[in-house]
């Protein structure tokens, strides 16, 4: 059965009428149970929130290496490792598991090149593991969290998906090959799946906000540098963009996590199993985005230049276009200005509780 016909799924449910909506509304026809991997982290755990929103149950699955227990709330979260075969299966079981959004993975692309073996172990096998008991559990349907490291150096711009495929660290390829594997499954097993390949995220939500240990994104160094004063290093000044900084195609969380439910919601319509890129279409330079800090906080963000890093490319931008006419998906959080404002509240919040805990 391929992911594309009407009717009756293997999974036993009637998906002509079968309906997931986004966090704007809830459903009245039947609630889908979702595990989602990764959860308590920072683009998984806005995605739970709005699955839960929306009327369905988020069960998370997190080992909590990188998570954290905070950002799962109240929701029911299984302290487990995706290498833990058992530990999935009684999951799936348990909470009649019918669909997953699997975002758990090692995300340095710095690391990645230094410890290769830890991303291939993580992002590769231990999601076979999860693929394995998905097919012998008959739960048909997953939405990949992927990424736009999965092109490499861009060959034209803005990027659609299309564009080759040519991963230049181990990140991207541990990422490129699960999407491989899951066109075989869909093929051999009829397993249904989306492939989201972001770019770069970012804002907060509320309680929820990016908390990385290390900390590599932009944003979230610009408003440490202000909260700090620690200088920013500007990792090139010499790129060929207008002002001579990077320039980066950033997307809302919110609205990556919107997403999410709208994928999902197309594969129970049974929508054909393929890749989106997930981005506003706009690329932002590195000093625009300090600029617009400065604008937020009211605050200098100091900052020093530095050599460019091995890899980089000049421009990263999405052609989002598929995402826009298949899933109904666009960007309603997206502007830089609203991305750093609540960023800016989300940290600049978190900054002044940890200063009256050390007091």
């Amino acid at each position: 059965m391929r992911c594309r016909e009407p009717g009756f799924t293997q999974l036993g449910i009637n998906t002509s009428h079968l309906r997931i909506e986004t966090a704007l509304g809830k459903h009245e026809d039947k609630k889908v149970s979702i595990l989602v991997t990764g959860g308590a982290g920072y683009i998984g755990s806005h995605a739970a929130d709005a699955i839960e929103k929306s009327g369905h149950p988020a069960i998370i699955y997190d080992n909590l290496s990188a998570g954290h227990r905070w950002a799962v709330g109240s929701r029911t979260l299984i302290e487990a490792d995706l290498a833990d075969k058992l530990s999935i299966q009684r999951a799936v079981k348990q909470h009649k598991i019918e669909a997953v959004i699997h975002f758990a993975a090692h995300t340095y692309v710095g690391e990645s090149v230094t410890d290769p073996r830890k991303y291939f172990h993580n992002n590769a096998v231990n999601t076979l593991n999860l693929l394995d008991v998905m097919l012998d559990l008959g739960v048909k349907y997953i939405v990949y969290s992927s990424t736009c490291a999965t092109y490499g150096i861009p060959e034209n711009l803005p990027l659609s998906e299309e564009h080759p495929q040519r991963p230049v660290n181990p990140y991207g390829e541990s990422k490129l090959f699960i999407e491989r594997v899951l066109h075989w499954y869909e093929k051999a097993y009829g397993l249904c799946w989306v492939a989201l390949r972001y770019f770069n995220a970012a804002g907060a939500s509320g309680e929820l906000g990016e908390c990385h240990d290390p900390e590599t994104h932009l944003i979230p160094l610009a408003i440490d540098a202000v909260l700090t004063g620690v200088p920013l290093s500007v990792f090139g000044t010499d790129y060929p963009t207008e002002d001579g900084t990077a320039v980066r195609d950033y997307i809302h969380v919110e609205d990556l996590a919107s997403a999410h439910l709208l994928a999902l919601e197309y594969l129970l319509k049974q929508g054909a199993s393929r890749a989106f890129n997930l981005g506003t279409g706009q690329g932002h330079s590195v000093r625009e985005v300090l600029e617009m800090v400065e604008q937020v906080s009211k605050i200098a963000v100091p900052h020093r230049a530095a050599e460019r890093r091995p890899g980089d490319p000049a421009v990263l931008v999405a052609d989002s276009r598929a995402a826009e006419q298949l899933l109904g998906w666009t960007p309603r959080r997206s502007s830089l200005r609203e991305i750093v404002e609540s960023a800016w509240l989300w940290h600049s919040k978190t900054h002044k509780l940890k200063a009256k805990a050390t007091l």
